[in-house]
């Protein structure tokens, strides 16, 4: 008898131990399942669409559009992938913001842009396409990111690589309007990027 007590003890602590460990466990499977989806929620790739895509989109919810102007060569293209539109400050923006368009100044494939149909033009076993050329003002140098406004019509084309923190300020000013009532310097002294270097 003195035994069946000491066994019913042994299997009452065993089972509380049990018990005890599956709760932490449970909770502790729980912390990264959390903290997946909210990374996931926070921290999502950028939409890309097509300039058509994004054109007939703006005409039913308009925002500006954002095209980043690429060739498949462009090592610096690459790392603004990487570097900046990866970057989840920058990422959400963009998706909350723009529309933004991949647009790859080599393509093959004809793109008709305000009623126009813009083709590739081979040069020299290479070539550009029309569009990339009248986005760019004629300065084929890669990566460029174009804004347009909400009517498709140009605000500003920039070239080179852009880091994140540098983009983050100017998606503000031109996503935000601010371009049109302040300098781009005095916004720089008041605006203060979320995005670390």
């Amino acid at each position: 008898m003195l035994l069946d007590i000491f066994k019913g003890e042994k299997y009452y602590f065993r089972t509380s131990i049990y018990k005890l460990h599956c709760m932490f466990m449970k909770k502790l499977l729980f912390i990264p399942v959390f903290l997946s989806v909210i990374s996931v929620a926070y921290c999502q790739p950028v939409r890309w669409y097509t300039i058509e895509e994004a054109l007939e989109m703006t005409q039913k919810e308009p925002r500006k559009i954002v095209i980043d102007v690429y060739t498949t060569w462009c090592r610096w293209c690459k790392v603004m992938d990487t570097a900046t539109f990866n970057n989840p400050v920058v990422a959400g923006y963009l998706n909350e913001r723009f529309y933004p368009v991949k647009f790859n100044a080599e393509q093959h494939t004809d793109v008709t842009f305000h009623g126009q149909t813009y083709k590739f033009i081979s040069v020299s076993g290479r070539g550009y396409h029309e569009l990339a050329a009248v986005l760019l003002n004629g300065n084929l140098g890669y990566p460029s990111v174009v804004f347009l406004d909400e009517k498709g019509q140009m605000i500003q084309p920039l070239q080179g690589y852009i880091k994140a923190k540098q983009f983050d300020q100017i998606l503000k000013f031109l996503g935000e309007d601010v371009f049109k009532k302040q300098k781009w310097e005095d916004f720089l002294n008041t605006y203060v990027s979320p995005v670390k270097e």
